[in-house]
């Protein structure tokens, strides 16, 4: 019982620093409707209204307008991507590498696997025991 207490205290501690950290972000404004929300870092404005208790923020239109054509460009972006990715067939599948890609691709893989090989054969021998160590006399 007393390591949850402490577990409980500690876990508070921890967290006062973001909770202030995000109280101190935002600055409310009483209206005679209710009030606004400044974003301090962003200066975005928000209408809020208190309903049943809770405080409701509605973005403003320029915000709204902003975070659509936003939404818009990255669904453009989206299709010319897949029109990208699906060219030259017609089901929107990835066309296999054309044979020379495929060749290359391969001689690609060789050089590094024979690469690969080399170094570590050259470790093998640096760890060879003198008894193993080839005779040099």
């Amino acid at each position: 019982m007393r390591h949850l207490v402490v577990a409980a205290v500690l876990g508070g501690m921890l967290a006062a620093p973001a909770f202030a950290q995000e109280t101190e972000r935002y600055r409310l404004e009483r209206t005679d409707t209710g009030f606004v929300r400044m974003d301090i870092t962003t200066g975005q404005m928000s209408v809020c209204e208190e309903q049943s208790g809770q405080l409701v923020c509605r973005t403003s239109t320029d915000e709204r307008v902003a975070y659509e054509e936003r939404i818009d460009d990255l669904e453009r972006r989206v299709e010319a991507l897949e029109r990208q990715a699906g060219a030259g067939s017609d089901d929107g599948t990835r066309a296999l590498p054309s044979e020379e890609e495929f060749e290359r691709s391969l001689g690609y893989m060789r050089r590094f696997f024979q690469n690969f090989f080399d170094i570590v054969e050259g470790w093998e021998k640096d760890l060879r025991t003198p008894e193993e160590a080839p005779d040099r006399t």
